[in-house]
């Protein structure tokens, strides 16, 4: 029985085979192809497809001996990737006799569509390919023979490497063992297996036939994997632009498996996405948003746009919201993300500067990108904003805490109202962002990183800044300890220290204890001397994108805040007496 509701079903039969299909959506509509892995059926699907359905023809199929198709017999020899081409063919032809089809691969499904996808044969049938961990097996027999001809030490490491994760393709390979396992008790805590170890939802996947399904499949790797790597085609060039999503958390393939991939796939997209192996269950609606983008590019004629800068990669499509995105360090964080292709939720307490954020993000290169309204110290405000990001874009992949404001002025002149202004923006805001969207983030399991933007005065005392100061210490520790509980969660944290920055915080800062005509001449006073350090915020922000990147800690950001923080470390006192000094402003 398919999960797949209003599917229309046929059989299609090829060389003795009778292979299950499903169809969805308008038929003249562009075709839309999805294959899937092992050991799955085409229920794997069945987030993906319904989403893609609203506006493509969708074709889904059992491979051979999987689901309701049925097996070949005998197993051995019939899971070759020449017959399996035979199948995509038929269903093909039988499903979009008159215009090439856009294929989609995942995991097994994506390996076998390598070969669609570089034979001559199928070339004209294909009008696209998005492959989703799969890599084609002649290119992975190219890649080995490469660095077992140049074995440098970082070629070995990525040798041994992937040879790690691929444990299982030996064990594979052994007579009858796989399918006793599969029938009997691997099969019934398969579910409960990838519940715990991918953080699958719970439900209707994997089906009833998973036991067979596995089983058949294993001869997918006996019929296939050995021949191709030792002896890979060199001509296996894709003939079709390709679209390549790399789940950074997949426990079976490294990512540098890719390395080499545009010498193959000359129309190459890459994208990144913060997911386990089994994206399609987890992240279903950014694959299918991907998908639906790239047939849309390829269908218009036009080329797919591309993220640029040096964290395109790693960024493009993924779900980020900058509070305080209305000027400095986070419009210009906003405007890095959306250079390197992400999707943007830019909050700030200000509409219309938020607005205008958003509108140049989406120039910039964020394929969407949205203005949301709020004050992060109010708590009820926030909790509203995390509803509708949630409910309308998703799940975050990236936190940036940046709204800020500053004070400056001696302990005693600071009152108990400026210390709740100071504290419940400054600190109550991190925690409510963090507190608000972090926890979906551990909820969905599938990783993410949250950072929030203290300061250099996070480690450095100051006479002058006895509030700020101690917020953003607050924050700096806050960080500290929600990297060590989220660790687990595959969650990233980290502490943004910028120093003196060129920003409109020292025109908007307050002074404690001066009044309205003392207190303009101090923030155009400090607002110069910024001007004059002249450290763009620009700076900040790539720092920002390259500390998610690498998962980084604490990031003092200016000379002057690494040099405070390398004192705060070896040399306190030293900055304990700096500290002394009063500044002439």
């Amino acid at each position: 029985m398919t999960t797949l509701k209003g599917a229309r079903e046929r059989t299609v039969r090829t060389g003795g085979i009778e292979l299950c299909v499903a169809e969805l959506g308008d038929a003249q509509q562009p075709t839309v192809v999805l294959v899937h892995g092992y050991p799955d059926s085409k229920e794997v699907w069945s987030e993906i497809a319904p989403r893609l359905a609203e506006r493509f023809h969708v074709v889904l199929y059992d491979v051979r001996g999987h689901g309701r198709s049925t097996a070949p017999r005998p197993l051995r020899g019939g899971f070759t990737l020449a017959k399996l081409t035979d199948d995509f063919l038929a269903v093909v032809d039988a499903v979009s006799p008159d215009r090439p089809v856009h294929l989609v691969g995942h995991d097994w499904g994506s390996v076998q569509s390598w070969e669609f996808v570089t034979v001559g044969r199928t070339e004209g049938r294909i009008a696209s390919f998005t492959t989703i961990s799969g890599p084609s097996l002649d290119h992975f027999g190219h890649w080995i023979n490469d660095r077992l001809k140049r074995p440098t030490p970082r070629r070995l490491a990525q040798l041994l490497n992937q040879g790690a994760k691929s444990w299982y393709v030996g064990m594979l390979h052994t007579p009858a063992l796989p399918e006793l396992a599969w029938r009997g008790p691997l099969g019934k805590r398969w579910p409960k297996i990838l519940e715990r170890v991918e953080r699958l939802p719970a439900g209707d996947y994997p089906t009833a036939s998973l036991p067979s399904d596995a089983a058949h499949g294993a001869w997918l790797y006996r019929d296939n994997v050995r021949p191709r790597l030792t002896h890979p085609r060199p001509d296996a060039y894709a003939h079709a632009p390709v679209q390549l999503i790399t789940p950074q958390g997949d426990a079976f393939l490294s990512e540098r498996l890719y390395d080499d991939l545009d010498r193959w796939a000359p129309r190459l997209t890459r994208r990144t996405i913060p997911a386990k192996h089994w994206a399609p269950r987890t992240r279903p609606d950014q694959l299918a948003a991907w998908i639906e983008e790239f047939v849309v590019s390829v269908e218009g004629g036009r080329p797919e746009p591309k993220a640029t800068g040096p964290h395109a990669a790693r960024f493009g499509g993924q779900l980020v919201l900058v509070t305080g995105a209305g000027s400095g360090i986070g419009r210009a964080t906003a405007f890095a993300f959306a250079e390197a292709g992400a999707r943007l939720v830019a909050v700030d307490r200000d509409a219309e500067a938020a607005a205008r954020t958003a509108e140049l993000a989406r120039l910039i290169g964020a394929p969407q990108a949205w203005a949301e309204t709020a004050d992060v110290s109010d708590e009820q405000a926030m909790e509203k904003l995390a509803d509708r990001v949630h409910r309308a874009y998703g799940v975050l992949d990236v936190l940036v805490n940046n709204a800020g404001i500053g004070l400056s002025g001696s302990f005693f002149a600071t009152t108990t109202e400026d210390w709740r202004k100071v504290l419940d923006v400054n600190l109550w805001g991190v925690i409510h962002g963090c507190r608000l969207f972090g926890a979906r983030m551990a909820e969905r399991g599938q990783g993410g990183h949250i950072v929030n933007v203290a300061s250099a005065a996070a480690f450095q005392p100051s006479r002058i800044l006895p509030a700020y100061s101690t917020s953003k210490a607050a924050v700096l520790m806050l960080s500290e300890c929600l990297r060590a509980e989220l660790a687990s969660r595959s969650i990233g944290v980290t502490a943004i220290c910028p120093g003196i920055v060129n920003t409109n915080i020292t025109s908007t800062a307050r002074f404690a204890g001066a009044d309205e005509t003392e207190e303009r001449r101090l923030q155009k006073s400090s607002a110069r001397l910024y001007g004059l350090r002249n450290y763009p915020p620009e700076k900040v922000a790539s720092a920002i994108l390259d500390a998610v990147a690498h998962n980084r800690p604490v990031v003092p950001v200016t000379p002057e805040a690494r040099g405070a923080h390398f004192l705060s470390r070896v040399m306190p006192g030293a900055l304990r007496r700096l500290a002394k000094v009063e500044p002439k402003v």
